[in-house]
Order: C-alpha cells, then structure tokens, then sequence
C-alpha cells in the first residue's frame, strides 16, 4: 500500500472514529463530574490521571451526580512490521498477520460511576476482533471478554489541619487500583500493536487470572499506602476472566501487593516518587486443586520503584515517568518448568517522557529495556530449522534481554478521539542485536509502525 493510500485510508477512518473513542477516559465519568476530559486527564493523554484525576479514583469515583453509567470505546489501527519473512524470503504470516491493513483492532463496553456517595464502580468487557484462530481452518475468530473491573468504597477526611482519604477496592488486575502511570496496569504504551514480537517480561507486567481486595490510604495528599491480598479467578470468580480457568496458574495461599507513594505539589508541578511489589507462589500443576499443597510450587518475588513528574499550566502539559521493576523467581521443580537455573531473574526498565500542546498536539518517547539471567531451557530455540513456524521469533542464546525505542506523535482532535502514530525500534531483542534466532534475523528486523485511531463514546 502506497503512503498516499495509507493516509487516505487512516483519514477516512479518522471520520468514521469519531463516534467511538479512548479506552479509559471514559464519557460516563465526564458526564457525572460535568468537566472536561482535561480535568482528569494530563493534556487529554488518557489515562495519564492529573492531581483532580487521582483524587476522582482514590474517592472512590464518586464525585458528582448520578448519570448514565454506559460508555463505549474502540480503536481501528494499521500496522507494518519492517520484515515479516524467514531466512527462506517466506512471509510469515503466522508470526505477522494482518499486516499493512487498515482494521477493526477492539473494542470495549464500560459501566462505570457513582453508586452511592461512598461507592463506585469501574467495569470493562472487551471485543478483541483477532481474539484466537481455529485450528482446523486458521480463521480468525472475535471473542468478548471480561476486562479490567473493580469495585472501590472511599470516605474522605478534612479539617484545617487534615485531608485524610481511606478506602478499600475489588479487582481483577493487579494493580490496575494505582493512580500513577508509572505500574503495570497503567504504563505506556496505553495502545499497541495486536500483532507484534513479544518480549519477556516479569509476572507484575504481564496479565494475570486473579482477583483481589485491598484498603488505602491517602493522607493531606502528600503519602499514600495500599495493602492487597490476591487469588486464583477461577471457583465462583471465574466469571471475572476468560475461558476455560480450570487450567490457568494457580495462585498458593494468596499473593500480597503493596504500594507506598510520597506526592508534592509546587505550582503546575507534581512529582511522585514510590515503591510496590507482590509476592506469588504459583502451583506448578495448574490442572490440579489449589488446595493439593504437594504441587511443585515456584515462589515469585517483583519488586519496583518509580517516579512521575508533571507540569500542566494551559496551553503546555508536560509528563515524565520512570520505573524499575526487578523479579526473582526460584523454580519449586526446574526440570517440570524446563529451566536450566534453580531461580532466574528478569528486570524492566521504562522511561517515558510526554509533551502536549493546547492539549491538542503531543509527542512522546519511550525507552523500554528487558535484561535477565541466561537460561537456556527458558528461552533458548536451538533445535529449529530454517522455515520453521517459530523460527522468526527463536532464540540461540538463552538471554530474555532486549531493547527498544518508541517515538510517538499523536493529534487530539476533539476530548474523545485521538489520532497517534508510534514506530517500534528495536537494537536488542531475544539476547542480540543480530543473528539473535541463529538464522541471520536482526532485531531491528522487527521494527513496526503502528498507526492508530482511538476513539470513546
């Protein structure tokens, strides 16, 4: 498809995505509040949450009057991964499909709102069109699902000397109850390519089949404290996330999150700096009951530090985060897991950083690093030939680690729509930054653009 064309095309779905919009800047809680969409969030980046923002969710998404608690979002994007063939010149099309297409990605549906003047509710299902593919046929196959949900309660405290906010919440995401953009279930980027290459990653930062309950608290907005406790969604939770959960990794005696954060303001600027990290033991025979305490059980420790900065005063928002997040692992049975290591260690780095103008044109860049321990029986692909389905995406060396740019400009042309671009560069992935799968493929191989419409009613 020719640059013309694809502009052509992305223009036309720019008109027809103004009735649909972003994913967590939602309309319900606009309408309730009465304000604007750059109330809550920094510049019209949604999620990106501004000082009223946080203290909207940590109050329990309560402010305001009862509304229609309905909202509806959807993203259509393009994306062009730079060489989608193997070593035989062969376009991998399992690996890479649905490439230099204009499509319909996902969409989501969301009851969020005020119940009571102490309890609200954040609920999302979401449409992935390219859910899953057949097996006999390789079709590709939609599927709506349980999303991102939580229910949070929260009473607030002031006198001349005191702003003390405490709470408690229900969800199905680990910390997806953070006001920050600097943890998992927040983080940039907040859209990306369905189909792209993907890299290790340590337990916090990938998606979870659990559900928890936690309390907070918040005080004179300045220190912040949350506790949490989590489980298996499967039992009479299963509803919570999809298919079939009977097989899904079984979370032992509960995992405990925990979050601290200290906040200043000083002006039009905003800083945080903090800390979180969960504890698992997860059940190596995920087929067999929690309750079965004779499982191999491997034990995961994910603890992170961060910081955000921002700095709004109309027409110029500024935003900045970075994090940490460093996972040790020790296997209960290497052998059942493949692992060559008795424990193995992953670490993530993010540093992002945002500008918008008149909270209509914005740029941003983002670093991303994965580094860890070498382990061939983890990562390594040393037996594929050349042609195999898996070859594009192998490993020769054993090692997680890799390294990545994403440098995006974006347009919001009016509060519920925004038009972005982002191009993924890679100088490392899978250990190497050439002849990482031992057929000759480089990272920057792996490069993709990734153009996309993103739009909430």
């Amino acid at each position: 498809m020719k640059v013309r064309e694809i502009l052509g095309t992305l223009a036309a779905l720019a008109v027809l995505g103004v009735w649909s919009s972003p994913s967590y800047a939602i309309p319900a809680f606009a309408r309730q509040t009465g304000q604007n969409c750059l109330a809550c969030h920094a510049g019209g980046q949604f999620p990106e949450l501004t000082p009223y923002g946080r203290l909207f969710k940590l109050t329990g998404y309560t402010m305001g009057s009862r509304t229609i608690p309905l909202s509806g979002m959807a993203v259509i994007d393009y994306t062009d991964v730079r060489n989608t063939k193997d070593s035989l010149g062969v376009k991998d099309t399992g690996t890479f499909p649905k490439q230099k297409q204009a499509l319909f990605d996902f969409g989501s549906i969301f009851l969020a709102g005020k119940i009571t003047d102490n309890l609200g509710l954040f609920a999302q299902a979401t449409y992935a069109h390219y859910d899953h593919q057949k097996e006999d046929t390789g079709e590709w196959v939609g599927h709506m699902s349980p999303d991102n949900t939580e229910l949070r309660y929260a009473d607030r405290f002031i006198s001349p000397d005191r702003d003390l906010i405490i709470g408690a919440f229900a969800n199905n995401n680990p910390s997806m109850q953070d006001v920050w953009n600097s943890t998992p279930a927040w983080g940039y980027p907040y859209v990306e390519p369905a189909f792209v290459l993907g890299a290790a990653g340590p337990m916090l930062d990938l998606a979870q089949n659990s559900v928890g309950a936690g309390v907070y608290a918040y005080w004179n907005q300045s220190l912040y404290g949350e506790f949490s406790l989590y489980r298996t969604a499967n039992g009479p939770y299963s509803f919570l996330h999809p298919g079939d959960n009977s097989g899904i990794a079984r979370i032992k005696d509960g995992a405990p999150y925990w979050r601290l954060a200290y906040t200043r303001a000083f002006g039009a600027h905003n800083l945080m700096v903090g800390t979180s990290g969960m504890v698992a033991k997860i059940h190596e025979g995920s087929d067999t009951a929690v309750s079965d305490n004779s499982l191999p059980t491997d034990r995961y420790r994910d603890i992170g530090v961060d910081a955000q900065y921002q700095y709004l005063l109309d027409p110029h928002t500024v935003t900045a985060h970075i994090s940490y997040l460093h996972e040790n692992v020790k296997w209960g049975d290497q052998a059942a897991v493949g692992a060559d290591n008795a424990s193995d260690t992953v670490k993530q780095l993010k540093i992002k950083g945002a500008y918008v103008y008149q909270a209509k044109y914005g740029a941003s860049l983002s670093y991303n690093q994965i580094s860890g321990s070498t382990d061939a029986g983890l990562y390594a692909t040393p037996d594929l030939l050349a042609g195999d389905p898996e070859e594009v995406a192998g490993n020769l060396s054993g090692s997680p680690n890799a390294t990545y740019w994403i440098p995006e400009v974006f347009w919001t042309p009016v509060q519920y729509l925004r038009v972005g671009a982002q191009y993924w560069h890679y100088t490392k992935f899978n250990g190497a930054g050439s002849n990482y799968n031992g057929f000759g493929r480089s990272a920057s191989a792996n490069d993709t653009l990734f153009v996309y419409v993103w739009g909430a009613y």
